[in-house]
This record gives structure tokens, C-alpha cells and sequence, in this order.
């Protein structure tokens, strides 16, 4: 398979404005906590630094890696991120951080083989429909096998406990199948019965049901349950249109927990105000519409499932820190891709991305950057999307 043009060009500058965006705010969001824990304010920008530069070089490299290569390496990346999910359990070799056994440590630096898990399940589910595209349609041959990995994956997550990654696993999974056009009526059935099970699961521990308490009625307990989203909303509503200026934000003094993780959207929006956070979602638009437009001219079904489910676990963790940020979804673990302070998910969001590049050299002959003249946003990229789901 020869490679029909240049990667897109459009994606490419927006994960790079992204990781730009992400090393100002967390820089911004975390000077005063690295001051105080540290006694230097640069410390947590320095190493997300190292994180953006190892994730950047990484990309580039699997841009230039033809994407059928990773078809004969789904099953042994499977195995892998199984065995280091498993390892995260054993007492004694995961780091354990508030509660949860979730990192790997060497030399002081952490590694989420959830994150890898991600990754390597979206390779394993792209190769599984690829091989078994007639089987989609029968829940025997065509998702049982399949829903035994995410089963697996989904109790090893679930265990560690890290229950809004494991629920991101079965949403990754439902959205591929959607998208590669499987069954509706197994499709319908299967999101009933998983929705229900993780409902079951959010209230058999105490902590979980305090964050549904939390988003149906914050107020209640101002300074206990209710407290993160209350404050979110307050950096929210202080910066106002333009914000309050860059580095200028008041929540980020101890107010607002997780300020340069999962709320960094918050001191976006404080010190950036609504315009600054409307920039931000713009690139992740950017990013979703030509993942989605790269998916629709892949060649075939490996390339198009591969690029719709990087595109997917990405709009897919968006949605979920934002509408918590918002106060739209009850709070979670899920970090905001490439903004949030955090190795692990920014080096293999970043080497999904690669893939993803390397994918859009693959397609028509004209560059995928190029948009068609004289055609709407709707010839481009809705009816298209349509027709492939249909026609697979």
C-alpha cells in the first residue's frame, strides 16, 4: 500500500496548539502547589514538559509507521497492557495514591497502564471487526469474543478502583461497534444492560454515591460533598468573558482541588474567561472532525476502525471532564486530553495520534488537508460518516 499524500496538516497543528495550551495552564494552574510541596513552582511543568517532548517524539515516529503493521501487534499489545493491568494489583508493586493502586513507579516517574490499555484495546477491536466483518451482525460470532476482552479489561480498571476508565473501556467498545455498523438491536440491548451494571456499581461504595449527591444538589454540603464542583463553578463564573488574566487565578490558591488535573478547565476558564475556553474546545472540535473525516477515507475497515476509535476515546473524554467541570456529569477521574497534567496520558494520546497521521497518508489522493471547494461541512463530513456507517 502506497501512501497517497502528506498527513493532515490540520490535526497535526491542532495537538500541537493543544500541548502548547496544556503546558501554559498546567504551569499556570500548578506554580503555587509546586512552590508549596516542592519549593519549586516549575516543577510540575517541567516534567509534564519532559512528558509533551517524549509524547511529540513518539508521534512523529508512529506517523511515519504504515498503520497495518499494528494488526499483526494487537494481540501481543493486548496481552501486554493485560499483564500490567494485573501487575498493578499485586500489593507491593503499584503505587497506591489516595486509595487507588493505578501506578507503576520507576525512578520517580509514574506510569497508568490503563493508559496503555487504552490504547491497545482500540488497536485489538479495529483488527478483531476487520477480521470478523462478516460476523458483526450475529452476537455469537461477531461480540461475544469480543466483549469477553472488554470484560477483562473493564474488572481489572474497575479494581484498581478506577470505575470512570473501566466505564470509558465499554463506551470505547459501544461507539466502535456503532460506528463500524453493527447491530442496533444487540447494540441497544448490551448499552441497557452495561449502563445498569455500572449504576449498580456506583452505589456500593459510600464515596461514589456522595458524587451523585453532589451533582444533583452541590449546595447541600458546601464544604463536603459539594465542594469541588462548587468551586469549579465559582473560577468558571469569575472569569467572565475575557477572564481575570493569565496566571491570575484565585481558585488555584488551595481553593480548587485537582486544579492541574481533572478541573484544569476551570482555571482556563477563570483566567482565560469564556472566550479562552471556547479556543480550547474549538481545537478538540478541530480534532474530532478530521479524525472523523480521516476515518471515512481510510481504505479499509482496519484504518477506518482504528481512526474512529482513536477519535472516539478522545471526543469520548472531552465530553466526560467537561461536562463535569460544567457540572453536566457527576465528577470522575477523567483527565482533559492533552491539558492535564499527567504523563501516561498525554505520551499515548499523543502516539494514537501518530497513528491517526499516519492513517490520513492513506486516503484519496487529495491531501486530506484540502477542503472541497463548493462543498458544505455537511458533503464533507456528516454524509460521508453516514454512508460508511451504513455501508459497513
Amino acid at each position: 500500500m502506497k501512501e497517497t499524500s502528506q498527513f493532515d496538516y490540520i490535526l497535526f497543528f491542532a495537538i500541537i496548539a493543544l500541548m502548547a495550551s496544556g503546558l501554559v495552564m498546567v504551569f499556570s494552574a500548578s506554580s503555587v502547589t509546586s512552590l508549596s510541596k516542592n519549593a519549586d513552582g516549575l516543577f510540575y511543568f517541567k516534567r509534564q514538559l519532559a512528558w509533551v517532548i517524549l509524547g511529540l517524539a513518539g508521534m512523529i515516529i508512529f506517523s511515519r509507521i504504515n498503520y497495518r503493521n499494528w494488526s499483526s501487534l494487537a494481540v501481543p499489545l493486548l496481552g501486554l497492557a493485560i499483564f500490567l493491568l494485573i501487575l498493578v494489583l499485586i500489593p507491593g508493586v503499584s503505587k497506591e495514591i489516595g486509595g487507588a493502586k493505578r501506578w507503576l513507579r520507576f525512578k520517580g516517574f509514574g506510569f497508568q497502564p490503563s493508559e496503555l490499555a487504552k490504547l491497545a484495546f482500540i488497536i485489538y477491536l479495529s483488527n478483531s471487526f476487520h477480521m470478523r466483518e462478516e460476523h458483526l451482525m450475529s452476537f455469537k460470532k461477531g461480540m461475544i469474543p469480543d466483549l469477553l476482552v472488554t470484560g477483562i479489561l473493564f474488572l481489572l480498571i474497575y479494581k484498581e478502583p478506577n470505575l470512570s476508565t473501566a466505564a470509558l473501556i465499554v463506551g470505547t467498545y459501544f461507539t466502535m461497534y456503532f460506528l463500524v455498523g453493527g447491530s442496533m438491536k444487540n447494540l441497544s440491548l448490551l448499552t441497557a444492560a452495561g449502563g445498569m451494571t455500572i449504576l449498580f456499581l456506583i452505589f456500593q461504595e459510600p464515596y461514589r454515591i456522595r458524587r451523585i449527591k453532589a451533582f444533583f444538589s452541590p449546595g447541600d454540603s458546601p464544604t463536603g460533598f459539594g465542594y469541588h464542583i462548587i468551586q469549579s463553578l465559582i473560577a468558571i463564573g469569575s472569569g467572565g468573558l475575557f477572564g481575570l488574566g493569565l496566571g491570575e487565578s484565585r481558585q488555584k490558591f488551595f481553593m480548587l482541588p485537582e486544579r492541574h488535573t481533572d478541573f484544569i478547565f476551570s482555571i482556563i476558564c477563570e483566567e482565560l474567561g469564556l472566550l479562552g475556553g471556547a479556543i480550547v474546545l474549538a481545537l478538540f472540535l478541530v480534532l474530532i472532525w478530521r479524525g472523523l473525516y480521516i476515518a471515512v477515507r481510510a481504505p479499509d475497515t482496519f484504518g477506518f476502525c482504528l481512526a474512529a476509535g482513536i477519535t472516539a476515546v478522545t471526543g469520548l473524554q472531552v465530553i466526560v471532564n467537561i461536562g463535569v467541570v460544567l457540572s453536566l456529569l457527576p465528577t470522575t477521574g477523567i483527565t482533559l486530553p492533552f491539558i492535564s497534567y499527567g504523563g501516561s496520558s498525554v505520551v499515548f494520546m499523543a502516539l494514537g495520534m501518530g497513528i491517526l497521521l499516519n492513517i490520513s497518508k492513506y486516503g484519496s489522493e487529495k491531501n486530506a488537508f484540502e477542503m472541497r471547494k463548493g462543498e458544505s461541512f455537511s458533503k464533507q463530513f456528516i454524509e460521508p460518516v453516514a454512508d460508511n456507517i451504513r455501508r459497513r
